[in-house]
């Protein structure tokens, strides 16, 4: 049985997912690949009664760290800034002995419902997404993470009417795959503003 040289965690934050045409397809076709564990968080924790413990022994068992969610308001879903207050603490993320998440790799993978042109400084939105995510990054920093340009769709409330969705799928299979693989080109990946703008500049090939 082949070892793959990365295992990915995809922790999936969506309040209604039976109304969600993109982050549920997304979330559907990363179950069941090898290497990758996939978690429901609403699912799993319906009240917001976060299980630190078993939380933190995820991250320890994986190599990349996913946040897969649709933006609200400029920032994630309420359950992930929940469990980022609780599971990254001191000790354990961050601060004296607190070095267990360095050098994992992570990274948003989420859908907009603006265009691409909307988040820029002259858009709409006044902000690119990978702006709008700065506070996520710097936590990435602070904890000795690989931080990687965001996964997005933009123009989620269109895409499936205009049939986006499959090959955005598609997209991201091939990444978790160069992920788990290590086959990444993390300086070109950390720098770009979208992740999916241009696979081909990111992925080696295999």
């Amino acid at each position: 049985m082949t070892e793959h040289k990365k295992k990915i965690l995809i922790l999936f934050a969506h309040p209604s997912p039976s109304r969600s045409e993109a982050n549920l397809p997304l979330f559907k076709s990363s179950r069941g690949l090898p290497g990758v564990t996939v978690v429901d968080l609403y699912h799993e924790y319906p009240t917001l009664h976060i299980n630190i413990d078993r939380e933190q022994k995820r991250l320890l068992d994986h190599d990349v760290i996913v946040f897969m969610f649709p933006m609200y308001w400029y920032s994630t879903p309420a359950i992930l800034k929940e469990w980022q207050d609780l599971v990254l603490e001191y000790g354990f993320a961050y601060g004296k002995d607190g070095t267990a998440l360095n050098g994992k790799t992570f990274l948003c993978a989420l859908t907009a419902g603006g265009t691409q042109a909307a988040y820029h400084a002259d858009g709409h939105n006044n902000y690119t997404v990978r702006e709008l995510l700065h506070p996520i990054e710097q936590t990435a920093n602070l904890i000795g993470m690989h931080y990687l340009a965001p996964f997005v769709l933009f123009d989620s409330r269109t895409a499936k009417e205009q049939k986006r969705v499959e090959q955005h799928t598609k997209d991201w299979r091939q990444l978790l795959d160069a992920l788990r693989d290590d086959r990444v080109e993390m300086n070109a990946a950390s720098h770009v503003d979208v992740l999916n703008a241009d696979l081909t500049a990111v992925i080696k090939e295999g």
